[in-house]
C-alpha cells in the first residue's frame, strides 16, 4: 500500500493527518526536502527526495513489488494537480490511501475572502504559460499554479493593460506566508522568488458571479450560432447564424485558446468564441463598429479585447502578442489577400474566411495555401422559413456566402492548445 499524505499548505507537521505517525510505519518515505525534514522518520527507513519523478517511481515500484509500506508526502491536496495522478497511473488507484490536505488554491481564495466554486484553475508549472494567460483574459476568476519561468512576473507581463488584479500568495501555511494584491504591471517588475504558491487573477467587477450548480467555468453556453437579433448590428451587416455555425465548427474555440476576429463588424463571431471559453481579440476599423463590439460583449457577459484600426496595417499592433490559435476574417475588401496572408502566417491552428464576392475567393484561397495550410471551403446558400398571409409559409433566401478555411497540418494530430 502507498499512503499519500497531503501536508496542508505549508511544511508537514504532526497535526497534518498525523503525517509523522503515518511515516513512522513506513519503510520508504518519499517527499520534498522540506516535507522530509518536518516529520519523524522511522529508524532504518529509506528516503527519496523528490526531484525527477521517474527514478522516484522506480524506487517505489521496488517496495510495492515486495509489499513493503511506502509513504509519499506532498503539499496540499495531492489529488489536485499533484502526484496522485502519476501514482495511480503507475500502480493503480486501488493501491493508494490518499489523505488530502488543504490545497494552495483553496487557501489562497480563503485568504482573499472569496468563494472559488466558480473559479477556473490552470497549472503553469512545467507548462506553456499561454493557456493560463488566455484563461485569465477570458474568465473573471482564475487561479494559476506557478512554476519556474511561469510566475507572477511573467503572468503580469502577459496581462499588462488588462483590467485585472493579481493576488499573489507566497509560502502559504508557513511563518513566512504573505498575500498581496497587485496590478499586472506591478507584478511584471517584481522579483517574487521561489516561494509563490499560487496567483489569483481577478476581474473585480465580476468576481462574485451567480451561484453555480456546476463548479468551475460551468457547462458552457446552452446554444451557439445565435440569431442575428441577439446582437446589435448595422443594416443587417452581421455574419448570419448559418455561416457562424460552420465558422465556429472550423475555428474550434475552447478554454485556453486565443482567437482573433478580424473585420469584426458587430462582433458576433468574437462574442460566440468568448462564450465558448476562448480569449478573443476583435479588430474593427470603424468607430461605431468598435462600440457595437464592446456593447455586444457586455450584453453577453464576456470579455473581448477590441483593437481599432484597418487591417492589415493594424495587425502590426499585435506583433508583441502571442500568436492566435485561430482567426476569423470577416471583411477586407481589396486588402483581403494581404489580411489573410498575415493571419495565416500567425495562426497556430486554423484560419476561417467569409467571402461574399466570388471574385475574391481565388486570392483568399491562394493566401491560405501559400502559408502552408490545408485549404477547404464551401458555398453556403440557405433559405429560411418565412410566414405569408393566410397562415402559409414560404422560403426566404439569404445571400450566398463562401466560407474558406485553412488548417495547419500538424494541428490535426498533435493539437496545439491547451
Amino acid at each position: 500500500m502507498i499512503t499519500v499524505v497531503g501536508t496542508g499548505t505549508g511544511a508537514a507537521t504532526a497535526g497534518d493527518f498525523a503525517a509523522g505517525d503515518v511515516a513512522a510505519g513506513a519503510e520508504l518515505v518519499v517527499g520534498g526536502r522540506r516535507h522530509l525534514d518536518a516529520v519523524r522518520l522511522p529508524e532504518g527507513a529509506e528516503t527519496v527526495v523528490l526531484g525527477a519523478l521517474a527514478p522516484a517511481l522506480d524506487t517505489v515500484a521496488e517496495y510495492v513489488a515486495k509489499e513493503r509500506p511506502v509513504v509519499v508526502l506532498a503539499s496540499g491536496d495531492p489529488g489536485f494537480f499533484g502526484i496522485v495522478r502519476a501514482l495511480a497511473e503507475r500502480f493503480g488507484p486501488e493501491r493508494l490511501d490518499v489523505r488530502p490536505g488543504v490545497s494552495s488554491v483553496a487557501a489562497a481564495f480563503a485568504r482573499a475572502g472569496l468563494p472559488w466554486d466558480d473559479a477556473v484553475v490552470a497549472s503553469a508549472h512545467g507548462r506553456d504559460l499561454r493557456t493560463a494567460v488566455n484563461l485569465c483574459r477570458a474568465h473573471p476568476k482564475v487561479a494559476v499554479l506557478t512554476g519556474p519561468g511561469a510566475g507572477p512576473a511573467e503572468l503580469g507581463a502577459a496581462l499588462r493593460g488588462e483590467a485585472r488584479v493579481l493576488v499573489v500568495a507566497r509560502a502559504l501555511g508557513s511563518a513566512e506566508e504573505h498575500v498581496e494584491r497587485v496590478t499586472p504591471a506591478e507584478a511584471a517588475v517584481r522579483d517574487w522568488g521561489a516561494a509563490v504558491s499560487v496567483v489569483l487573477c481577478l476581474d473585480e467587477a465580476r468576481v462574485l458571479g451567480p451561484v453555480r450548480t456546476v463548479a468551475g467555468r460551468g457547462c458552457g453556453p446552452a446554444g451557439w450560432a445565435l440569431d442575428e437579433d441577439a446582437f446589435a448590428h448595422r443594416d443587417s451587416m452581421i455574419t448570419k447564424f448559418e455561416v457562424r455555425a460552420l465558422a465556429l465548427a472550423r475555428l474550434g474555440p475552447r478554454p485556453g485558446d486565443l482567437v482573433w476576429d478580424v473585420g469584426a463588424g458587430s462582433g458576433s463571431v468574437a462574442v460566440e468564441c468568448a462564450r465558448l471559453g476562448a480569449a478573443v481579440t476583435a479588430v474593427e476599423r470603424t468607430p461605431d463598429g468598435v462600440g457595437r463590439v464592446r456593447a455586444n460583449a457586455v450584453a453577453h457577459g464576456v470579455d473581448v479585447r477590441v483593437v481599432h484600426g484597418a487591417a492589415p496595417a493594424v495587425l502590426s499592433e499585435l506583433n508583441d502578442d502571442p500568436d492566435p490559435d485561430a482567426v476569423f476574417v470577416g471583411g477586407g475588401g481589396g486588402e483581403l489577400p494581404a489580411i489573410v496572408a498575415e493571419c495565416a502566417r500567425r495562426a497556430r491552428r486554423a484560419v476561417v474566411v467569409a467571402v461574399a464576392a466570388l471574385d475574391r475567393v481565388p486570392a483568399a484561397r491562394e493566401a491560405l495555401l501559400a502559408a502552408g495550410l490545408e485549404c477547404g471551403g464551401v458555398l453556403l446558400q440557405s433559405s429560411r422559413l418565412a410566414p405569408l398571409p393566410g397562415d402559409v409559409t414560404r422560403l426566404a433566401a439569404t445571400n450566398p456566402v463562401f466560407l474558406l478555411w485553412g488548417v495547419r497540418p500538424h494541428s490535426r494530430t498533435e493539437g496545439v492548445s491547451p
